[in-house]
């Protein structure tokens, strides 16, 4: 008797067997049609077994085995398997997240008919639908930039170890990080392998697309994103899966693209906290990665000009072991939080998963060095604008005013940067204190005066902007604060003759709008741009020589002990776009706190001196990378209810507590959001394998306590939002 082991999309920590008589030891991998309650599922048979837990008269029978694709291969169901142990998520969730919508739905893409039946059989029969047509003339041969010693240093260092090796690519921006991973990408597919690159964006996938299928005008590119329609994805999940795609640019969800041949991944921007997904399956795309490459024995690249300070911490070298400690702390902190580079080995996981503590020996990762820009051009020179000494109009300095004035006499382009969209962050009556407040989040309504409204960024709530005060009726309310909109409206009427352009997630709603916004930029269509982060990564500008970064001191003293290597990230990243042709750059920071040791290191380019100055501290504190944290949430209709679960969640914890400190439960610091209130309850230890080995066995008590009706919860490995 056949039973199949199948992973469905439910949130329970088991798998279900069905009885498959003709199924195969070639069917593992293969997705099937389930009977599950009054309906059907589509799920994916991850074993096969003799007998089942369940009596024999109670199984039933699959539906349809679907051989209409080939098998996911045996490294794809290993890697959902380590993201189901170490985030500990049900297999059938990480599954189901890890195919693209149609695929999990059970449903193909349309192909042609004729091509269908041969699409489990032969890959290769699949259409290739990407940069892959043989032109009628063979495209001529890219000319190739003269590499810097230091990027051929690089390009020598991946290939020189066989095997498995995780490198840090630390290059100032403009060093020419992309040219190292372009000559890597074409030593990989001179042998006739794969490779995979991630970015953190979508917005950055389309450039870098272009780039790579001008160097490769023969390859077969495939993209893969979450704004792809579904049937893109699915078509681009079954080239890769079939062997035709031979290379892969993507955002996150890339990592799970099934690829026979991959030899290669890079991981660029590699400290960008969107390679975090914060909902469901909560993982970090970066350490999955170093996961995969260990697991395949294949290199691995992480770029960065600001590196995570986890991913330059391992590029160290090490210092003695931890010792673990058992600790139960009713201390409340709620600043604390988590983040890894690399998932490590945990009591039964998969064979091939990388060891380690905080401790000793050499360096994790090999640090590779590009100090100096790619072609002959400065590094920007930071100036730090003193604001106490300084009268602000409209937020910006005299200072930062005379370079805008300079710049568009020049018929250069300037950068204002400032990381808040919207007119204003909250609209507010003087006399009786009302503020705009959304009703299903604790947080303010922003002012959107384009279309006069106001908006919950967080929820999405809007409202008219009211005519007065709801409370006392005062029609004179203020808007408090400055935003994008507010910035650029300030600017046109400043300087009359410029063309002010915005940029942000408002002006570039759509890829359609975003790509017209560029190619505004690079016709030197606008004077002066107003953004928010959107401009701050991945983006040449030759004509832009002025960046003005306002209202960053807000992140100095925030809760959250990781704003401070953001801000860093964000400020030296921003200003990395300034100069990057033939025209000297500038960046100009305004500040209250010119001497903060953070502003200095920007001047002197020295994120190096940054980040052991922030280890420091954080070894000081007990932070990560000198922890390893994960964090249980709930959110219920009270937070009475969410803390309640917390606290039996805490007790249940500690007879299992061995080698970790629990903490009290506590509100996060925005409790409430679409309407729910939301707790939250730390764990920390100094051992990552004594974390895993606590939470696999918390995690089974968290499924047996009883919970109010609607509320819910999710454990955070590695959490990045407090």
């Amino acid at each position: 008797m056949n039973i199949v082991r199948v992973a469905l999309d439910l949130p329970v920590p088991k798998l279900f067997d069905y009885l498959a008589p003709d199924c195969l030891e070639s069917d593992i991998g293969r997705r099937v049609s389930v009977p599950f309650g009054k309906g059907s599922r589509t799920g994916v048979i991850v074993g096969l077994a003799a007998a089942s837990e369940q009596p024999d008269a109670k199984l039933k029978a699959v539906t349809a085995i679907l051989r209409d694709m080939p098998a996911l291969p045996a490294d794809w169901l290993a890697l959902c398997e380590f993201c189901a142990s170490y985030y500990h998520t049900p297999l059938g969730e990480v599954t189901s997240f890890a195919l693209p919508p149609m695929l999990r739905r059970g449903k193909l893409p349309r192909i042609k008919k004729a091509l269908r039946g041969a699409l489990a059989c032969l890959p290769s029969a699949i259409p290739v639908t990407q940069h892959a047509a043989t032109p009628s003339t063979p495209a001529p041969a890219p000319v190739l930039p003269q590499l810097m010693a230091a990027q051929q240093s690089a390009v020598e260092a991946i290939f020189t170890t066989n095997g498995f090796h995780a490198m840090l690519l630390h290059g100032v921006t403009g060093s020419g990080k992309t040219e190292v991973y372009l000559r890597a990408i074409d030593r990989v597919l001179a042998r006739g392998g794969q490779a995979l690159m991630l970015v953190p964006e979508i917005a950055l996938t389309p450039q870098l697309e272009g780039r790579v299928a001008a160097r490769f005008p023969g390859a077969n590119i495939v993209c893969a994103n979450s704004g792809m329609t579904d049937a893109a994805r699915a078509r681009g999940f079954i080239e890769a899966l079939g062997g035709r795609a031979e290379i892969v640019l993507g955002t996150r969800l890339a990592v799970f693209m099934p690829l026979p041949r991959l030899q290669l991944i890079i991981v660029d921007e590699e400290h960008d906290a969107s390679f975090k997904q914060q909902e469901g399956l909560r993982y970090s795309a970066r350490d999955v990665a170093v996961w995969r490459a260990h697991q395949l024995n294949i290199p691995i690249v992480l770029g960065s000009a600001t590196p995570s300070l986890e991913t330059f911490h391992h590029a160290q070298p090490r210092s003695a072991p931890a010792t673990v400690q058992s600790q139960t702390s009713h201390a409340t902190s709620p600043s604390r939080g988590g983040d890894s580079t690399a998932p490590q080995r945990v009591s039964g996981s998969l064979p091939g998963s990388a060891v380690g503590r905080c401790g000793g020996g050499a360096s994790r990762y090999r640090m590779l060095e590009l100090p100096e820009r790619a072609v002959a051009e400065a590094m920007p020179i930071v100036r730090i604008v003193d604001t106490r000494r300084e009268k602000l109009q409209e937020g910006l300095s005299a200072v930062l005013l005379a370079g805008l004035q300079q710049r568009l006499e020049r018929g250069e382009q300037s950068l204002v940067f400032l990381n808040r969209r919207g007119y204003a962050p909250v609209l507010a009556c003087p006399p009786c204190g009302w503020v705009s407040r959304c009703r299903r989040c604790a947080a303010n309504l922003v002012v959107h005066l384009a279309d006069q409204r106001l908006r919950c960024h967080h929820c999405g709530f809007e409202a008219l902007i009211p005519r007065a005060c709801p409370d006392c009726g005062n029609v004179d309310l203020l808007p408090f604060g400055r935003g994008t909109q507010r910035l650029e409206a300030m600017l046109a009427e400043r300087f009359p003759a410029a063309r002010v352009l915005r940029v942000d997630r408002d002006s570039a709603s759509t890829p359609k709008k975003w790509q017209a916004l560029l190619a505004t930029i690079h016709a030197g269509e606008a004077d002066i741009l107003v953004g928010t982060q959107m401009l701050a990564k991945g983006h040449d500008f030759p004509l832009l020589t002025l960046v003005g970064a306002v209202g960053a001191d807000a992140a100095l003293f925030a809760a959250d002990f990781r704003a401070p290597e953001r801000l860093f990230a964000q400020l030296m990243q921003v200003g990395g776009r300034s100069g990057r042709a033939d025209l000297p750059g500038e960046v100009l920071i305004q500040t209250e706190y010119p001497e903060h040791p953070l502003y200095r290191a920007l001047v002197d380019h020295d994120y190096a001196r940054f980040a052991r100055t922030q280890l420091e501290e954080r070894r000081i504190a007990g932070f990560p990378p000198f922890s390893f944290q994960a964090m249980l949430r709930a959110e219920a209709r009270g937070i009475e209810q969410s803390l309640v679960f917390l606290s039996a969640a805490r007790r249940a914890a500690e007879a299992l507590a061995h080698g970790v400190t629990l903490y009290d439960p506590v509100p996060m610091r925005m409790q409430r959001l679409m309407t729910l209130e939301r707790g939250q309850l730390l764990v920390e230890s100094l051992s990552r394998p004594a974390l895993q080995a606590f939470l696999a066995k918390w995690m089974e008590t968290l499924y047996a306590l009883k919970m109010p009706a609607g509320l819910r919860w999710h454990l955070d490995v590695d959490p990045l939002e407090f």
